[in-house]
């Protein structure tokens, strides 16, 4: 296969999913005992930029926020109905380390000079 046939495929392939993402949330597609997992990532994808802002520094940090939102939200799910010690303990740090990440990024989007996303 030559670098031009992979390329094509895997845009093709990405535009599959992104057209089939924009169709059907995942939260609606999932197992019913995934599906309070899966809603935190329905809802970063929403979140996610339509358009670029011009400035790939203020689009990463942009795509960034929901992303660890996500993390955020599915972490509060497992402290919720999770039982293992070992899993709860990771998703309290990891709400800890994102949360601080989200308000790091914010700061550099300020600096930046780009608007603050809206908070959830």
């Amino acid at each position: 296969m030559t670098l031009k046939t992979l390329f094509l495929a895997a845009t093709f392939g990405l535009g599959a999913n992104l057209a089939l993402a924009q169709t059907h949330d995942m939260a609606s597609m999932a197992d019913p005992a995934l599906q309070e997992l899966m809603a935190p990532m329905d809802a970063m994808m929403s979140a996610m930029p339509m358009h670029s802002t011009g400035s790939p520094d203020a689009d990463f940090l942009l795509m960034m926020i929901p992303h660890h939102q996500a993390a955020i939200d599915m972490a509060r799910v497992v402290l919720a109905t999770g039982t293992d010690p070992a899993t709860r303990a990771l998703a309290q740090a990891i709400i800890a380390a994102q949360e601080g990440e989200i308000t790091a990024m914010q700061a550099m989007l300020a600096t930046l000079g780009f608007p603050q996303p809206a908070a959830d």
